[in-house]
């Protein structure tokens, strides 16, 4: 009887693919770990314990067949690995590298409660979805036998993508409209190229426009199209948008020159990666290049900004959260990885003013204590009376959240209804807005959320819209034989 190649984590650490050192990741914007080897990668991969009940899958916002692929990756039978990962997302590759899996399946892995250090899932994942780009495994899209229905797909980010794909494979003409000048949504410009290359989303996007989805760039519904337009050009819509409208602070000077907002400054810099002109680049007032930075927040978004400003050459890079460590959003990896490359964070501390008439010049703050615990469950943060004190600073970055737009305004669809969140309100059962044949998926439901759930949201609306386009269809032929 040949060995069993898994259960190896008793014998064998965890390991992570190589980091890049700080000082030398500091100098550019290329991802900061190296890929495993095909040896580490199995070696990785056998550690997982193959337990009956994995927490990992059901973890996992698309219930990826994770312990079925370490198994084929630790057996070297990588290409059944990858289709196998393939099968439940559009976009592995992408999952692998920036999926909070600490919070996710790596941080619901058995041996990890065990104290042995989880499987590294997300580095596996990654490695074999880059394996099979490289070996020519990813397939092309082929389009189904055309069914003679069309769909609208409004944003182009993980949900919008997703649907695209599968409805396309299903048969239908696809069309994806998007407001800036290349698709991929917070892909392409929210995220920067150290946690994922653009090659990478690009690539995704070739593949789809190369099995025949037509791709409006540069695409605002309510200037070049109202909603109502998009409707009658086609037989079903699929609102996936994302959430972009920043959320602000309230404190004098918040208006003053220098103080910027997060997603400005992070499409500038993803924009100068790929080449293009970019003016906040040319006059210097999205750029941290030789200047003081401070970033407000501590999410994901914040990590972010003060490791986009460090490799830009900022002087010095603070980052104030009015929590403590333990209880900030953000992942701990990032927060982790930001201190290395010499990030400081200010815990504790929030905003009570921005100094500075011409141009801001420092942020005064207070310090912060932890009270009983708010909605969230977090301890609510309360201001220390008497705690002021100024950090000097050219560049204030806000990076607080994002909130929905006002789609019924700026599409001009007063009868889109929304929550009092201003979320799209959706039926939940057929994910179904207020409008007939229009749908929503992603952040635009959910708020502000994970890449993965986009993907597992735009995967669910696929068939919902599916069921719609066949009763419509059916609903138009028997109107045809009774004519």
């Amino acid at each position: 009887m040949a060995d069993n190649p898994m259960l190896k984590f008793v014998g064998t650490g965890q390991a992570y693919p190589e980091k890049r050192s700080a000082d030398d990741r500091a100098d550019d914007f290329l991802e900061i770990n190296r890929s495993f080897l095909l040896e580490r990668a199995e070696e990785q991969a056998s550690r997982c314990s193959q337990c009956g009940v994995p927490y990992c899958s059901t973890h996992c916002p698309l219930h990826n067949h994770i312990p079925d692929w370490l198994r084929l990756t630790a057996e070297g039978r990588l290409r059944e690995a990858y289709e196998l990962s393939n099968l439940t997302s559009t976009m592995p590759e992408i999952c692998g590298r920036i999926c909070p899996q600490d919070r996710l399946c790596e941080g619901n892995c058995v041996i990890e409660f065990s104290g042995h250090g989880s499987v590294t899932i997300g580095s596996v994942e990654k490695f074999i979805t880059d394996t099979a780009w490289k070996e020519g495994w990813v397939e092309p899209l082929v389009p189904g036998a055309p069914l003679g229905q069309s769909v609208g797909v409004i944003g182009s980010g993980p949900a919008g993508l997703t649907t695209a794909e599968y409805l396309r494979v299903a048969g239908y003409e696809v069309h994806v409209y998007d407001r800036h000048d290349r698709a991929g949504g917070l892909l392409t410009y929210g995220i920067p190229g150290f946690k994922l290359e653009k090659d990478v989303v690009m690539r995704r996007i070739q593949r789809l426009k190369d099995g025949g989805i037509v791709f409006h760039d540069n695409f605002e519904v309510g200037r070049d199209a109202s909603l109502e337009e998009l409707r009658s050009r086609h037989d079903a819509i699929l609102i996936a948008t994302g959430v972009y409208k920043p959320r602000d602070i309230r404190a004098p000077g918040v208006g003053a020159p220098g103080v910027v907002k997060a997603l400005d400054f992070l499409i500038a810099s993803n924009k100068a990666g790929f080449g293009d002109a970019v003016p906040g680049h040319e006059d210097g007032s999205l750029l941290a290049t030789g200047k003081n930075v401070v970033v407000i927040g501590g999410g994901d978004t914040a990590m972010d900004c003060v490791r986009t400003a460090i490799r830009q050459g900022a002087r010095s890079v603070k980052c104030l959260y009015r929590r403590d460590r333990e209880n900030m959003p953000g992942s701990q990896r990032e927060v982790a990885n930001a201190e290395e490359e010499g990030v400081e964070f200010v815990w504790l501390s929030a905003p009570l003013a921005f100094e500075g008439t011409e141009h801001v010049t420092g942020v005064k703050v207070s310090k912060m204590r932890l009270g009983q615990p708010d909605a969230s469950g977090r301890r609510a943060p309360e201001v220390d009376p008497g705690s002021e004190f100024t950090l000097e600073a050219d560049l204030v970055i806000k990076a607080l959240g994002y909130d929905p737009d006002e789609l019924p305004k700026m599409f001009g669809a007063d009868d889109l209804s929304v929550t009092r969140w201003g979320t799209l309100r959706v039926d939940h059962k057929t994910m179904m807005t207020s409008m007939d044949g229009v749908f929503a998926a992603g952040d635009i439901v959910r708020g502000a959320s994970l890449v993965v759930w986009a993907i597992r949201d735009g995967r669910d609306v696929t068939e919902h819209m599916h069921r719609y386009l066949k009763a419509k269809a059916k609903a138009a032929a028997g109107e045809k034989v009774a004519a």
